[in-house]
């Protein structure tokens, strides 16, 4: 039977590894035999350069870990050697061991918890395959500025073509300016109309005879 000491230090660590996990967003479970020495230092490297924390623990404190933090449902996980990785970011933990389950085989996905729920192997893959925020912002701001660079690379494309062909293309008059320029010059060069001749002065009329007497 374990003494009091045991139990004591056993506990402890149950009550460090509560205060540490808690809190986070995602937790990912995997089982990490098979992996070499180069190997899991260099998953670790990323994962802590992601700000990902990873710790092989055993089962029965596991258990007692999540039991403490209110999760359940978790007893099949817990089975065979367990490692967890942990983080605020609700992604980066799912997208990195998922990457190494991937093209390491002996490791793999055992599940996970998201946000609060237990999660499934599909689930913990699926978030795994969502973008990180950053390149989520990039892919919606290129969307809404898409048929903008598409007009911006089209009329490149044209000034390009013209260049090609000789010379940039005149740029076009106003419409006013191309109005007054195609109006024939008639006014200009009409000779100016006669001017209308003077009317001359009337006779005066001459005196009436005075009839006879």
């Amino acid at each position: 039977m374990p003494s009091e000491k045991i139990l004591a230090a056993k506990q402890q660590r149950v009550e460090d590894l509560t205060s540490e996990l808690k809190g986070a967003t995602t937790y990912v479970f995997v089982a990490t035999r098979g992996l070499t020495v180069a190997q899991d230092t260099e998953m670790r490297s990323e994962l802590r350069k992601s700000g990902v924390k990873f710790e092989v623990i055993k089962n029965t404190v596991l258990r007692r870990v999540f039991a403490e933090l209110g999760f359940e449902g978790l007893d099949e996980v817990f089975k065979g050697p367990t490692a967890v990785g942990y983080a605020d970011d609700i992604i980066a933990p799912a997208k990195i061991l998922a990457k190494y389950s991937k093209d390491i085989e002996p490791m793999e996905i055992k599940g996970g918890i998201i946000d609060g729920k237990v999660a499934s192997i599909d689930e913990v893959i699926a978030l795994s395959q969502v973008p990180d925020p950053e390149t989520l912002q990039t892919q919606v701001a290129y969307s809404l500025l898409f048929p903008f660079t598409k007009l911006a690379m089209l009329v490149k494309a044209v000034a390009e073509k013209k260049q090609e062909e000789g010379g940039e293309a005149p740029v076009a008059a106003p419409a006013e300016e191309k109005a007054e320029a195609e109006a024939p010059a008639a006014e200009a060069e009409a000779p100016a109309a006669e001017e209308a001749p003077a009317e001359a002065p009337a006779e005066e009329a001459a005196p009436a005879e005075t009839p006879a007497e």
